[in-house]
């Protein structure tokens, strides 16, 4: 029952911060439109700064699963599986809702900005990280720095397929030319990291 209770709060919480934003969103409406009452709200979220953490702590939930049997011996095609996963995760429908609503937000909650900064796409970095360390351990690149090699992936991507969606609220991206994007960006890190 809580943990229904807190996926019926939270999916309150959520449409009503993204429509009214944090000043104008008070914890009894957000019971109202959960259907709860005000103490099983506050039992799980005593303060609305520590609700709204929750709210955007989850909105990349359910991460994307993690590829398995990423290629050692083919940094691109690795890096490949592993950048359509980021992208899908970038092209949820809410993902740019809840950034625009954390950046409006954040200068009331500066440690927000630090938990929520890799919010929901953390599993995806954490598997680069350990894939690139992989390939460079096995003599199959030469990746002195997995986190800078990481950073170099990923914000290709990222620059092709989310900001501009945050920045233009109508701008869009076909399925075919998202995977472009990523095959573009791991052929571009393949290039310059992979020993021949």
């Amino acid at each position: 029952m809580a943990a229904t209770n807190r996926e019926s709060i939270l999916a309150a919480a959520t449409r009503l911060f993204l429509e009214s934003g944090y000043d104008h969103t008070p914890l009894a409406r957000v019971a109202e439109h959960a259907g709860v009452s005000k103490a099983t709200l506050f039992k799980q979220f005593p303060t609305k700064a520590e609700l709204f953490e929750a709210t955007v702590l989850a909105a990349g939930g359910s991460p994307v699963p993690e590829p398995v049997d990423l290629p050692i011996e083919d940094l691109r095609a690795g890096l490949v599986a592993l950048g359509h996963a980021y992208a899908e995760l970038l092209t949820r429908p809410r993902m740019v809702d809840l950034a625009r609503t954390v950046i409006a937000e954040s200068p009331k909650f500066p440690e927000l900005r630090e938990r929520t900064f890799d919010f929901g796409t953390l599993p995806v970095l954490e598997a680069l990280g350990r894939y690139l360390r992989e390939v460079h351990s096995e003599g199959n690149a030469d990746i002195a720095d997995p986190d800078l090699a990481s950073a170099q992936f990923l914000g290709m991507i990222a620059s092709a397929i989310f900001w501009p969606r945050l920045m233009h609220g109508t701008w869009s991206i076909t399925e075919d030319e998202r995977s472009r994007v990523v095959e573009e960006a791991a052929r571009t890190i393949a290039a310059r990291y992979a020993t021949p």
